[in-house]
């Protein structure tokens, strides 16, 4: 056995579940050095923004009650927008999740009589209740505004359907709506070049549509961001890939400077905007986690790559993306077709946790999700997908979402005990 992974032995891996790992990790060499090379770029793109600001320890202090003139809150901003390739950010702890980041830049943009048209079909659950269009109670929904809904779905192979985009496209048309991420479905998350497709066909077709983006889980898996993509604005959570594993709560947008605005006077009121927020001490923890987040993104993308080349090798489950594709984002997609198979493996997740080892995830009724869901999350903090997790609806063909890792060891010791 490759001596390299008779660590493991020692934690209840089994002997020949080890040398199959230790085989794995020599085939995806190269994958890993890919992943590498991308964190490297990154890393020194986001070290270039704080810089560039002249960010420094005073723009570390601390604001309350209105936050007036919070000179750090204003230098993380800029950093935001620098990194994702944009005029403007608004970053603030009082955005508790990605789903709250995204409602606010639909309902910051769109007006009653306006069309959002979704690109890549039907958004995840949570969002599809804010748009309207869930089984559930819609009361305050952008349909409950006036707010009509049309989506396009991909091409059997996952990419874009440009062709059906253009047609969609008419008068009332305000945003294209892109979800980078997979979400529960077993589609490929969308790469750079995807969305630059998207991005570009639709401002031919009509110049001042927005086009808008859910960055979730896509942060700095890639060179580009949304920006750099001819995007118009962007919108994720500091507990996923740009809090670098760090950030207790938060989220941000990034885009152009008056669509941004629009956004932030969702969130606060019209005549204030961006003005206020108090950042209560936050502002070292966001600025270091996103320093430290190009690498995180890495650890996360490595233990992915490894739970599906070894899920390859020995059949245990069908994975999306494949070991070796390219990847948009940092969810494993695996489909066990067998119930028993899927709550065996979310368990494991949990087991191999440092929070929380001891307990046996159930499925449960989760807010805002139509099926019962099974979640393995023993994170430090609430919800973060950065920390390894595991989740997915109890219901055929048994799909798992894993994302996350702040060391890929986690989560190469999960998939091995999964199988042992």
């Amino acid at each position: 056995m490759d001596t390299n992974f008779e660590r493991f032995v020692r934690y209840g891996v089994f002997p020949g579940i080890a040398k199959t790992g230790a085989e794995c990790e020599r085939e995806l060499a190269e994958v890993y050095a890919a992943i590498d090379e991308v964190a490297s770029y990154n890393e020194l793109k986001v070290l270039d923004a704080f810089r560039h600001v002249k960010f420094s320890d005073v723009h570390m202090g601390s604001t309350t009650g209105y936050g007036y003139d919070d000179i750090g809150r204003e230098k993380i901003e800029e950093i935001f927008a620098r990194v994702f390739g944009f005029e403007k950010a608004y970053v603030r702890v009082q955005i508790s999740s990605g789903t709250q980041a995204i409602s606010a830049m639909l309902y910051g943009l769109l007006r009653p009589g306006d069309t959002m048209l979704s690109v890549t079909g039907k958004p995840y659950d949570t969002l599809a209740a804010t748009i309207g269009i869930s089984s559930g109670d819609n009361d305050g929904s952008l349909k409950n505004y006036g707010i009509d809904y049309k989506d396009c779905e991909l091409r059997e192979d996952g990419s874009p359907d440009i062709e059906k985009i253009i047609s969609i496209i008419d008068d009332k048309t305000k945003m294209v709506f892109v979800q980078k991420s997979r979400g529960y479905t077993a589609r490929r998350a969308l790469t750079s070049e995807d969305i630059r497709a998207i991005a570009k066909a639709a401002h031919d077709k009509k110049s001042d549509v927005i086009v808008a983006v859910d960055n979730c889980y896509g942060e700095f898996c890639e060179k580009e961001e949304p920006g750099d993509l001819g995007c118009d604005i962007c919108a994720g959570s500091l507990i996923k890939n740009p809090g670098g594993g760090i950030c207790y709560t938060g989220g941000y947008i990034a885009g152009h400077e008056e669509l941004v605005e629009k956004c932030a006077r969702h969130l606060t009121t019209p005549g204030l905007g961006s003005e206020v927020g108090p950042t209560l001490g936050f502002n070292r923890m966001i600025a270091r986690g996103l320093f430290t987040a190009p690498k995180c993104v890495a650890e996360c993308l490595k233990g992915a790559v490894f739970a599906a080349r070894l899920l390859e090798k020995t059949g245990y489950a069908e994975t999306s993306p494949a070991s070796d594709a390219v990847r948009g984002d940092i969810v494993q997609t695996l489909i066990f077709r067998d119930e028993k198979k899927m709550y065996d493996f979310v368990g494991k997740i949990q087991a191999c946790s440092p929070v929380d080892s001891f307990v046996t995830p159930e499925p449960w009724d989760m807010p805002g999700y139509e099926d019962k869901v099974i979640m393995a999350a023993g994170a430090f903090v609430q919800g973060a997908t950065t920390e390894l997790s595991c989740d997915g609806p109890m219901k055929p063909p048994f799909i798992a979402y894993m994302q996350g890792g702040l060391v890929a060891d986690q989560a190469k010791l999960a998939v091995m005990l999964s199988l042992s």
